[in-house]
């Protein structure tokens, strides 16, 4: 991983819950259709890992997505993400509605985007973060930016800096050894 800089790790220091985009985010945003109308996406496994690894250490992971799909709510039930707004391109309300019900401030949420649909969320929380193929306007206003593109680890990418801010890279590390 390439230095971080010290106002990213300190926000991501603070971090509890983890909202993320789907198309473009936790895939590389290519929407595939087979002739019968069934759609396809294709999720990165070692994202899902991270997914796994922010969940065991109390970081919980939410999906905020403009689309509707039977297939991210099978993934979603897979990662055990019950943090799941499906068909609402007004991310930032959606979240707002969301934290409703919810413990954590602004400043305790990432929130991972690619496009401008994003742009709203990722400029309100603690940590805005942009994949590293996003549109530049919301690469300027994010905070951070992975060197991962959308749907080839980006998620990964943010699950071991977070985790290594918060000080458990290490002994997620040690773990598997």
């Amino acid at each position: 991983m390439t230095e971080i800089p010290t106002a990213v790790l300190e926000a991501a220091s603070k971090i509890k819950l983890v909202i993320l985009d789907v198309d473009g985010v936790m895939t590389d945003g290519t929407l595939y259709y087979g002739n019968n109308g069934e759609e396809l996406k294709g999720f990165n496994i070692q994202d899902g890992l991270g997914i796994k690894l922010l969940q065991k250490h109390g970081i919980q992971v939410g999906i905020i997505t403009g689309r509707v799909s039977e297939l991210l709510q099978r993934r979603a039930n897979e990662l055990s993400i019950n943090l799941l707004i499906q068909g609402r391109d007004d991310k930032l309300i959606a979240l707002d509605e969301l934290l409703k019900s919810r413990q954590e401030s602004l400043e305790e949420i990432a929130f991972m985007g690619d496009d401008l649909p994003d742009l709203s969320a990722i400029s309100k929380v603690g940590l805005g973060i942009a994949v590293a193929n996003a549109c530049s306007t919301v690469a300027e206003v994010a905070k951070w930016q992975t060197l991962k593109a959308g749907g080839n680890g980006a998620v990964r990418e943010l699950a071991e800096m977070l985790l290594t801010a918060q000080g458990k890279w290490a002994r997620t590390v040690s773990s598997y050894q």
